[in-house]
């Protein structure tokens, strides 16, 4: 039995189609049933509930082989560290009680960086709690998402513009999520691996705001500009939408570790770069969603 978190996710319900299509044997646990697509209910079990409570989890852990463990976003959180970890804890020890065998966490690349990353921080220290169980544990590290671009699609349509805190000139290591996907139901999919390890998935591109813009500009067929935001004032944007100052300050420092190389060594190790090229998801992602 494979058992996926947060499964109506970007992330999660790609892997969640991927395994149905293969014929898996899936267990979800989902907070809302009524989101999950009608075939999910149909051909999974479904365990009603947050993947934070420890009755929750033992329930869904009961027999399964394989987990996919996401911790959702909460943008309102005080504490974006307890944030992680008040879901990881649990889950630890429902790893352990019901004897799991493997879990493929969603994680971030970094992890030697050795200095606070904002956001990216709380991932470690949940790498961290999940390796201490001793289960197999492949931590899937991920750089900047592309679909963070589909955030701004009305600055882009409108003014011609995106905006992050980055810096303009810097390289920013991408992925699709659909890459992350792939890789996460490969290795669900797969029984015979143990031991723990980090898994890179990384696009093959290593473009800077301004080339991404440039590659915006050929794609949409239209002026697209990149404008770096200091980084107050993109906080004070951030409270402004509603977000806890905790949260948005992870933000800013994430960031910051982002300019600072937090992802460099591992972008120069990489030998099997994820396929999504950037200007192939402006195409088929980014350009639908701007032209609606």
């Amino acid at each position: 039995m494979i058992v996926i978190t947060a499964p109506t996710g970007q992330i999660g319900h790609q892997v969640l189609d991927a395994l149905l299509n293969g014929g898996r044997p899936v267990r979800v646990i989902a907070r809302d049933p009524g989101r999950l697509a009608p075939r999910t209910r149909d051909r999974a079990e479904v365990v009603q509930g947050s993947h934070s409570d420890p009755g929750v989890l033992a329930e869904a852990f009961k027999d399964a082989g394989s987990v996919l463990w996401l911790v959702p976003p909460d943008p309102g959180a005080d504490d974006i560290q307890e944030h992680y970890l008040g879901f990881t804890r649990p889950a630890c020890d429902a790893i352990k009680a019901q004897g799991v065998e493997r879990v493929v966490g969603v994680t971030s690349l970094g992890r030697g960086y050795g200095r606070h990353a904002g956001l990216l921080s709380p991932a470690f220290a949940m790498d961290d709690m999940i390796e201490s169980t001793g289960v197999g544990y492949r931590a899937l590290a991920m750089p900047f998402f592309m679909e963070n671009l589909l955030n701004q699609v009305d600055a882009i349509r409108k003014q011609g513009m995106f905006f992050m805190p980055n810096q303009a000139d810097r390289p920013l290591a991408a992925v699709a999520t659909r890459d992350i996907a792939a890789t996460a139901a490969r290795l669900l999919a797969d029984d015979s691996w143990s031991g723990q390890g980090t898994v890179p998935v990384i696009g093959p591109d290593s473009l800077s705001p301004d080339a991404m813009a440039q590659v915006l500009t050929e794609v949409l067929e239209r002026p697209v500009r990149f404008q770096q935001v200091d980084h107050e004032a993109y906080k004070a944007t951030m409270t402004g939408y509603g977000m806890s100052d905790a949260w948005a300050q992870g933000l800013v420092d994430m960031a910051s570790a982002q300019s600072d190389g937090i992802y460099d060594a591992e972008q120069r190790a990489v030998t099997s770069p994820a396929p999504t090229g950037f200007r192939q998801w402006c195409a088929e992602v980014l350009k639908p969603a701007v032209l609606a």
